[in-house]
């Protein structure tokens, strides 16, 4: 995200230069790229990127897809991804549910599970049945390792979890770590917002915008120039706790009148309206202080009255840019991905790096159980 396609002809960056050559197939798709293109869109020497290939090809990840016609000499081999060569779980842990996907090299989802969890039930139980749910989505294929995607607040950094709303007791709690032990595998933490942002940049234009995730809790993913903006200590992104009526009702963060406690409390008691202006107002004052190009919407609670909150969004911010005399407000729609695009993106953790997007921890596509590098 957010960089250069230039590649760099020095041994240290091998890793770098074989990613650059992976995102190109992977972008290719099944047609895919010759070896003279990767060197034009690359600016790597022919040699390197022949040594790259073959190295690809003997790993695994990449194949012969046909030869195409040249314009002088003989027809050019034409080269894709192998996307069975690898393939990344993403994990959703939400306050009463868990969602486990598989996908492939080429981020197509493979398997999908869903059971009811409890995130109070203890640290064994909810790292049991994440476990679980993992280890019965490898079925013998090759792992990279597991994004998990966690209510936050949390350290993205060292997989710690903080005090996350409602349950302080995972306070100073090391997930990460405990998951990886579990498994045997890399695993890469980060908040479910952040997951589901990552998720939506890879696919989308390298714009600035704000994915705001309504479900049993409402935060934020930050994208700015096509960037993940997760903060020195992972704190960007708690928009749900932006306090926007003193004395208003209580959170379970301790606060009172924080934008998620009223929201959830208008869709409690059936007013989906209300709860639509509260989100407004806190996309407003994100859209004033970011410049961001774009709102998107997501999580359960949206999911269930798309329409509501969609033109309840937009109706507030119209009203900003008609106050700031813009005759154009930012748009705003519902996120695409589907049900399960938390936990894709919780996947995309894993994948992003191998492809050279500075997501989560560096992992390599040789395959299960190796360790991730160091960010």
């Amino acid at each position: 995200m957010n960089r250069s396609n230039s590649g760099a002809n020095l041994p240290a960056l091998r890793s770098h230069n074989a990613a650059l050559v992976l995102d190109l197939l992977r972008t290719a798709g099944e047609a895919g790229i010759s070896r003279l293109e990767l060197a034009e869109r690359t600016g790597l020497t022919p040699q390197a990127v022949s040594k790259i290939t073959a190295r690809l090809r003997a790993e695994g990840t990449a194949t012969e897809a046909g030869r195409r016609a040249s314009t002088g000499g003989k027809p050019r081999t034409v080269l894709k991804l192998v996307p069975s060569a690898g393939h990344a779980i993403g994990l959703h842990l939400d306050r009463d549910e868990l969602t486990a996907v598989l996908v492939d090299l080429a981020g197509t989802l493979v398997g999908v599970r869903t059971v009811p969890l409890d995130l109070g039930a203890g640290h064994d139980t909810v790292v049991g049945a994440a476990a679980d749910e993992a280890a019965a989505l490898i079925g013998g294929r090759p792992i990279l390792g597991v994004g998990v995607a966690s209510p936050g607040p949390l350290d993205h950094h060292t997989g710690v979890l903080h005090r996350v709303t409602g349950f302080p007791q995972w306070n100073g709690f090391p997930l990460r770590d405990a998951l990886a032990a579990r498994l045997g595998l890399p695993v890469v933490l980060d908040k479910d917002t952040n997951a589901a942002a990552l998720g939506l940049a890879l696919r989308g234009p390298a714009d600035s915008f704000a994915y705001l995730h309504l479900g049993t809790g409402l935060g934020a993913g930050l994208v700015l120039g096509g960037t993940l903006l997760r903060g020195a200590r992972t704190g960007a992104g708690e928009f749900g706790h932006q306090t926007i009526l003193l004395g208003g009702p209580a959170c379970d963060c301790g606060a009172r009148g924080c934008i998620e406690a009223l929201c959830l409390s208008s869709v409690a008691r059936g007013d989906i309206a209300a709860a639509a202006r509260f989100l407004g107002v806190g996309a407003a004052n994100l859209v004033g202080l970011l410049d961001i190009d774009r709102v998107l919407l997501g999580g359960r609670t949206v999911m269930g009255a798309r329409d509501g909150f969609v033109r309840g969004v937009k109706a507030v911010l119209e009203e900003r840019a008609r106050r700031g005399g813009d005759a154009r407000a930012v748009p705003v729609s519902v996120a695409p991905g589907g049900p399960h695009a938390v936990a894709e993106g919780a996947a995309r953790l894993i994948l992003g790096p191998v492809f050279g997007h500075g997501a989560g921890a560096p992992v390599s596509v040789k395959g299960r159980g190796e360790r991730p590098d160091q960010p």
